[in-house]
């Protein structure tokens, strides 16, 4: 069915978009979402990129946008027969103020453009560019979560014969992972993709919350202050004492413009920050990925910050808790299951640590996340929902290495690159999966403040600029 929604804007023009329902309806029901899943409503977008075939007797024909937008539209019809709450919409409790979801097949949208440039126009597509918002289907929102779809996609050709699509899905539907095999299930289930049968593995969705809808109250008397017992929700209630104490704090990242910035680390550069550290170590410490860019990262923000020694900051990131519930989740689940856990230190005792004791204590970080951590974590959000205030002594990181987005074939091919745009926390790091050869390497995708961009850009592609950098004679209490 049409929607009467159009839009045209000048290299993209949207020729029509429909509403897919499931194939075989559900009959209506509530799923009941947990405090994790409530945490944020809004749409996640990404744009998948597919460059046109190398062949030079390639007609565009072969893979015209109407095979391409039916192929897409049958595949979604089949997955959201298994994936049916994304074809529904958010309820709000008028009791309580709590979100749900009511799967009521009202559907998801799709919609067919085509772009009036190449892909090759378009630069390196690792970077951020304005343009790619043109490259989703952004619905209009008056504030009824009721109306919103979960579920949006955009199919653009382009005039070279490439393609992207440009999709946004609730973060009260998936979280990463969840997120990652419904994609992969309906673009595994496109003729197009059939065709040329390429398959990838996934598990059978549970979309029931289960027991992260019940927060035993014998834990709950055991954790007498969840607040304190959860502790990215102790250190960031500290940042935001902080800012009180010293306005100045929130009023320099207000004033100041994020860019979305990204970052190629290479494997080999990788492995040299784990060989940095093993110095003087005799070759008996070992790190992931993970644990040496996020500990060289939180430094490199923090320096580039010029912050005081006695200013505290913090690192927090994203924990699958999938496994570390007891009894774990089931295989397939299909909600938010990641929690935030935390380092806080002064900048100084940052500056001050070996990599090595960083990576110590965010690796301690990992291992408290355990039964009792994700059941303090969700008590402690129990209240109306929030959103974070702009702090700059929190460096966030959201580690996406192992779910590789540019794997997800809609076209039969993998994805040229995949782009996320802005996210509701324009700040936070994301760690991406290159989609080339290098297997090691990683890209960073993160906003800055304009201000320190050189900066960061500077202590975060050196290996070990810890030892070379003092404190200024301008001011020995900063870290600049």
């Amino acid at each position: 069915m049409a929607t009467p929604h159009e839009s045209h804007h000048p290299n993209v023009s949207i020729r029509r978009t429909i509403i897919v329902r499931p194939k075989s309806m559900q009959p209506p029901k509530l799923l009941n979402l947990s405090n994790l899943d409530r945490q944020c409503p809004a749409l996640m977008f990404s744009v998948f990129f597919y460059k046109p075939p190398l062949n030079d007797n390639f007609s565009k024909n072969e893979i015209s946008l109407g095979r391409v937008f039916d192929s897409l539209r049958l595949a979604l019809e089949e997955t959201l027969t298994v994936w049916h709450p994304a074809a529904g919409r958010l309820s709000l409790n008028q009791e309580d103020g709590k979100l749900n979801l009511w799967c009521n097949n009202e559907g998801v949208v799709l919609a067919e453009a085509v772009a009036q440039v190449k892909v090759s126009e378009l630069g390196d597509l690792s970077e951020y560019n304005e343009f790619f918002e043109k490259l989703v289907y952004k619905p209009d929102f008056d504030g009824d979560l009721s109306k919103m779809p979960l579920v949006v996609a955009q199919v653009t050709q382009f005039e070279c014969g490439g393609y992207s699509i440009g999709i946004g899905t609730s973060h009260s539907l998936f979280d990463g992972p969840a997120a990652y095999n419904f994609l992969h299930a309906w673009s595994s289930n496109s003729t197009i993709t059939k065709e040329k049968g390429c398959r990838h593995e996934i598990p059978m969705p549970v979309h029931d919350r289960g027991r992260l809808l019940l927060l035993n109250p014998q834990k709950q008397v055991a954790i007498a202050n969840p607040v304190k017992s959860a502790a990215a929700i102790e250190h960031l209630y500290q940042l935001i004492m902080q800012s009180t104490v010293n306005p100045n704090i929130l009023s320099d990242v207000k004033s100041s413009s994020l860019v979305l910035k990204t970052f190629d680390l290479c494997g080999e550069f990788i492995e040299s920050l784990k060989r940095e550290l093993c110095k003087g170590m005799n070759g008996n410490f070992s790190c992931s990925s993970f644990e040496v860019v996020s500990s060289h990262l939180w430094k490199a923000r923090t320096k580039a910050l010029g912050l005081n020694k006695g200013t505290l900051v913090c690192l927090q990131f994203a924990v699958d808790t999938r496994n570390r519930v007891s009894p774990p989740l089931p295989k397939g689940f299909s909600g938010n299951a990641y929690v935030l856990t935390s380092v806080a230190l002064t900048a100084g005792e940052l500056m001050d640590l070996s990599q090595a004791d960083v990576i110590e204590k965010i690796r301690e970080a990992k291992r408290s996340v355990n039964d009792e951590y994700v059941m303090a974590y969700m008590k402690a959000l129990e209240g109306p929902p929030g959103s974070l205030p702009p702090l700059k002594e929190l460096t966030l990181v959201s580690d996406w290495t192992r779910m590789p987005f540019h794997k997800v074939g809609f076209l039969s091919e993998e994805a040229a690159y995949v782009s996320p745009l802005v996210p509701p926390i324009p700040q936070v790091a994301y760690l991406m999966q290159k989609p080339t050869g290098d297997h090691l390497g990683i890209h960073v995708r993160i906003g800055l403040p304009s201000e320190i961009s050189s900066a960061f850009a500077k202590y975060f592609l050196s290996v070990n600029p810890w030892k070379k950098l003092a404190p200024t004679d301008q001011g020995i209490d900063r870290l600049s």
